[in-house]
């Protein structure tokens, strides 16, 4: 098997809607088995390329394009089985409901022989580490293993030119090694050619040969040898946001602090998810005792599966625990008891804030103003609070010049920040933010941190899950570090 040839030629789209196009003059080719890394500023048009490159971005109804994009001399869309797309939000590729079947689903869409197929499935699965029997239901996976069976899918169908768009972004540090490196074998050995979205440089600069550079809203900035590209324009691509590591965001250096006011305890705390169609939750964490105070930020870590984002929705209120005592004080109370799960979502408004690992499962509207100021209508604030508390958040996290936009047409950076400010419109005492700095450059990412420092210097308590490890040095002044399942490590 050999790489696809791909050629675009002035090429843009713009989201239907939208009166700036989200990319215009883009003029690239990319030659057979070449590997690129694309970079550029969140929002710049990433993603957009990497649907135009797949042909996924739909007809005329959902925008409007110029120029063109040509895979192997053929439209993408036409192109059947010579591309395969890693999405940005790997939940939305996942179609059936046990591992082995949706691993094999392209394959068998592809008229591939039944034995191939199983052979793929298996060496697809070996080769990401999902180490999960094949009937196992891809409902119960963790996020970080969602990405691993995504990955797998595209894999088994051995595609020419493999689009992968921020894969190892909801990894622990062992799995982003371990998907980068089977990546880099398996580009190597088929000869495919490849094209990654990744804001952090360091994980693929070893893996790619080349590197391209968007502007935002315009075409490339720069291009050439990896190395070269990060090494002459280096100072000029972090100032525009871009992950370099010899320029990495400057934050002020983290406070001591003191703790303030308890506002939760959990002692010999078990947490875990009912499986569909039986009755038992299956304990994804157990014997957990932790103090969650005012004025402090707490970092959950651990390996993908080991129950963080489980332990999250518990303290949020959102899941039971399965044992133990998770308590709130009357300090984040008051007086609608103790228990967060049996608060009403209007007593949650102002006391817990959860942010999703996965943006689009808390967006209620057509339009990112709107989506900001549900949380301040519920609290009954005035038209002029409600007002201030969304210009605010449209400026302070970089979303102004998208107030008119569909929440669901953001790219994954822009979608994260806009989860991130719904929370933070309502005050809440507490905030639970899974995974928090996804998909943000190196600007955007400076900008969260100094904005939840800000509350927490201001009384807040931050709970967030992350992987991100220059998030935990620059925020978290505890951590609870979560083992495989069953095994707690303090």
């Amino acid at each position: 098997m050999s790489g696809a040839h791909v050629r675009v030629s002035g090429w843009g789209w713009t989201h239907a809607g939208r009166a700036r196009a989200a990319v215009t003059g883009i003029d690239l080719t990319i030659e057979p088995g070449e590997r690129v890394l694309l970079l550029g500023a969140s929002g710049a048009g990433k993603s957009t390329l990497l649907h135009g490159l797949a042909g996924v971005l739909g007809g005329d109804e959902e925008g409007d394009q110029t120029g063109s994009i040509a895979v192997d001399g053929r439209v993408p869309s036409e192109a059947r089985g010579v591309v395969g797309l890693v999405l940005q939000d790997p939940d939305s590729q996942i179609v059936m409901a046990r591992v082995g079947d949706d691993v094999a689903f392209a394959c068998e869409n592809l008229g591939v022989p039944r034995d191939e197929i199983w052979r793929r499935v298996r060496w697809a699965l070996d080769a990401v580490g999902l180490d999960v029997p094949l009937d196992h239901p891809t409902s119960q996976l963790s996020g970080g293993q969602v990405q691993r069976l995504v990955i797998a899918g595209i894999l088994a169908m051995k595609p020419r030119l493999l689009l992968l768009d921020e894969p190892t972004a909801n990894l622990d540090p062992d799995g982003i090694r371990e998907v980068r490196d089977v990546v880099a074998h398996v580009a190597r050995e088929t000869g495919m050619t490849l094209v990654v979205v990744e804001h952090r440089v360091a994980v693929w600069s070893d893996v790619v040969t080349r590197a391209v550079v968007l502007e935002p809203g315009g075409g490339v900035l720069a291009e050439g040898d990896a190395r070269d590209v990060l090494t002459a324009e280096g100072e000029q691509l972090a100032e525009r946001g871009i992950w370099v590591p010899e320029y990495p965001p400057v934050v002020p250096e983290m406070p001591s602090r003191t703790p303030g006011e308890l506002l939760m305890r959990a002692e010999g705390l078990a947490v875990g998810r009912t499986q569909f169609g039986t009755k038992e939750p299956v304990v994804a964490a157990s014997d957990l005792s932790f103090d969650l105070n005012s004025g402090m930020t707490t970092a959950v870590l651990g390996v993908n599966g080991a129950g963080k984002s489980t332990l999250a929705l518990s303290i949020a209120g959102l899941l039971p625990p399965t044992a133990g005592v998770l308590r709130a004080t009357p300090a984040l109370a008051d007086s609608i008891g103790t228990e967060p799960r049996r608060w009403r979502s209007r007593d949650l408004l102002t006391r817990i804030g959860t942010v999703f690992q996965h943006p689009e499962h808390q967006f209620l509207t057509g339009r990112v103003r709107a989506e900001l100021a549900i949380g301040p209508r519920a609290l009954r604030l005035s038209n002029d609070e409600v007002n201030r508390r969304t210009s605010e958040m449209l400026e302070r996290l970089k979303l102004e010049h998208l107030a008119d936009a569909n929440p669901f047409t953001l790219s994954g950076g822009e979608k994260r920040r806009l989860s991130v400010a719904t929370v933070l419109a309502t005050r809440p005492r507490m905030l639970v933010l899974d995974e928090p700095t996804f998909g943000q450059d190196a600007q955007t990412w400076r900008e969260l941190v100094l904005l939840l420092r800000g509350l927490v210097d201001e009384g807040a308590c931050v709970v967030a899950v992350t992987h991100d490890e220059p998030l935990v040095d620059a925020l978290a002044d505890d951590t609870i570090r979560l083992g495989r399942p069953q095994e707690v490590l303090r």
